[in-house]
């Protein structure tokens, strides 16, 4: 439940003070525990040795430790994670989680740290029309007709394939109201499972984030593998990635949206994002 006061929790508060019962305290956050993917490289990815690493864990890293906070990672399913934050598991959503209206209505965001583009990967480049890579990137706002219009032609050339796309992203959505009506498309658990699929001739296509993507095609076992078609980017996939929190705990939000804002104004997340992204990912970079 939201710390704002309903006009029955005023009335509560007024009781409280004139019987002298105790009022609830805010919590003293000297431990938080974060819940992570930790195979959605390079954002977050689980080494050999069982350690958490990724642009997310190393910049959890300096947060924690400009807090003075002792940060407990462990990972999670994707599919499970904002469920287990509001039952009390977590603390603190960490996964390339972008915020969108629908995600509000049931959980609260610190600031943007990154925004991101996507991109579809298949096994050829020219199954899709449109340059590949920045230089040919759509931007797509929130008026339907002008992307209705803008991707015309992907809509066109996607008729009849399968498109892979995982759960609960906000690439489903963009996928599922764009193209469900001439493409078959499939989910999957994790970005990881659709682009074996991809591998295996299963399906035709994966649409997902070019961070993971470029992440993906630089290992040698994925030489197969090409981007096709335009980069899409801009406001139709919200306002950028950040962390996850419970909408009562305002104040654990507010502690890291501080230190979040000096990390970027130091250049701290400028560092951090060129090492594991190789690009400047910050928000208005």
């Amino acid at each position: 439940m939201s710390r704002k006061i309903a006009w029955w929790g005023s009335a509560v508060f007024g009781l409280a003070v004139v019987a002298g019962l105790p009022l609830a305290q805010a919590k003293e956050w000297t431990s938080v525990n974060i819940a992570t993917e930790g195979s959605y490289e390079p954002w977050n990815l689980t080494l050999p040795g069982g350690k958490i690493s990724g642009f997310e864990p190393e910049l959890m890293d300096v947060l924690c430790e400009r807090m003075k906070l002792k940060c407990n990672v462990a990972v999670q399913n994707w599919d499970g994670m904002i469920a287990s934050l509001n039952a009390g598991k977590f603390d603190v959503l960490m996964d390339a989680i972008v915020i969108t209206d629908e995600r509000k209505q049931v959980m609260d965001f610190s600031v943007p740290y990154a925004r991101t583009p996507a991109s579809f990967v298949a096994l050829k480049a020219d199954l899709l029309p449109g340059k590949s890579g920045p230089a040919g990137a759509l931007s797509l706002d929130l008026d339907a007709t002008h992307t209705k219009a803008s991707i015309a032609n992907l809509h066109k050339a996607l008729d009849g394939k399968t498109i892979g796309i995982a759960s609960g992203t906000v690439y489903t959505a963009f996928i599922d109201e764009q193209f469900k009506d001439v493409a078959t498309v499939r989910e999957y658990n994790s970005s990881a499972e659709a682009v074996l699929d991809l591998q295996a001739g299963r399906i035709d296509v994966v649409f997902d984030d070019v961070t993971f993507l470029d992440s993906l095609m630089a290992k040698p076992e994925n030489k197969d593998l090409a981007y096709t078609g335009p980069q899409i980017k801009g406001p139709i996939f919200g306002e950028g990635e950040a962390l996850g929190f419970r909408k009562q705990d305002t104040d654990l939000k507010a502690r890291f949206d501080a230190e979040l804002q000096k990390a970027m104004a130091d250049g701290t997340v400028k560092k951090l994002s060129e090492k594991w992204f190789k690009v400047d990912l910050t928000p208005g970079a």
